[in-house]
């Protein structure tokens, strides 16, 4: 296993997992900020290869398309990279982190998944294995990322996960 994060972290197809995100402990925010978005990355082929993983596994793909500058990025990666949140996420779903920069990078990858802009910060798509958008509706919701309840933000990504 580490020798494939190696070759992909050397091809730039490699993703953060949750519990390797840059994390932060609580400050005065009240929530936990991570920084796992890289505006070098080749984010169109991360998530290509998070959907190839995800066909042969059988888990999710959460691609979270957001900035570092944004609080509410950093917040929701914040709490990705927690314990409880890691372990669900790790065992689910393949996670992917897409700089959009100041909402004009990268948005090929929203309209690729039917979402034609990005609204706000962070945009957060729920897709299947084969590449289908399971939370349309929600998946530009997540601006308040920041304000939301640990409770709240796991019941939200919880009840997408496939049953393994």
């Amino acid at each position: 296993m580490r020798f494939l994060l190696l070759f992909l972290a050397i091809l730039g197809l490699s993703t953060v997992p949750a519990s390797q995100a840059v994390k932060a402990e609580p400050g005065e925010t009240g929530y936990p900020e991570a920084r796992p978005f890289d505006e070098s990355a080749r984010a169109a082929e991360q998530v290509d290869a998070a959907l190839a993983r995800a066909q042969l596994s059988g888990k999710r793909v959460i691609v979270v398309m957001g900035a570092n500058w944004c609080h509410d990025s950093r917040g929701l990666a914040g709490w990705f990279a927690e314990p409880r949140f890691a372990a669900m996420l790790e065992a689910r779903y393949e996670l992917v982190y897409v700089d959009v920069g100041l909402k004009d990078r990268n948005i090929d990858i929203a309209q690729r998944f039917g979402i034609k802009s990005i609204k706000g910060t962070p945009t957060v798509l729920i897709l299947s294995a084969q590449g289908e958008l399971l939370n349309r509706k929600s998946a530009p919701k997540w601006r308040n990322a920041a304000s939301r309840t640990e409770e709240d933000i796991f019941v939200y990504f919880n009840q997408f996960a496939p049953e393994l």
